[in-house]
């Protein structure tokens, strides 16, 4: 199946494409293991597949406009 296809398929039935079906995925995730881990801001973001807590900052931010430390720390 081509990825065209496939974004084509899941958008016409879900609304969304599966870029953004994953990016919610991980942000869930992300905000799971930031309330309920010890393990730091590094441990998460190597933990679901980002080779640098830098871009995993700025993932965190651009889907949820706050900052990993600041979002843990408002917990």
């Amino acid at each position: 199946m081509h990825v065209n296809y496939l974004n084509r398929a899941v958008k016409s039935v879900k609304g969304k494409t599966t870029t953004e079906h994953i990016s919610e995925r991980l942000t869930r995730e992300a905000i799971a293991l930031l309330k309920h881990s010890h393990w730091s801001i590094s441990e998460i973001s190597y933990s679901l597949g980002f080779e640098d807590p830098s871009h995993f900052n700025h993932f965190f931010k651009k889907q949820t406009t706050q900052v990993t430390s600041s979002f843990r720390l408002a917990l």
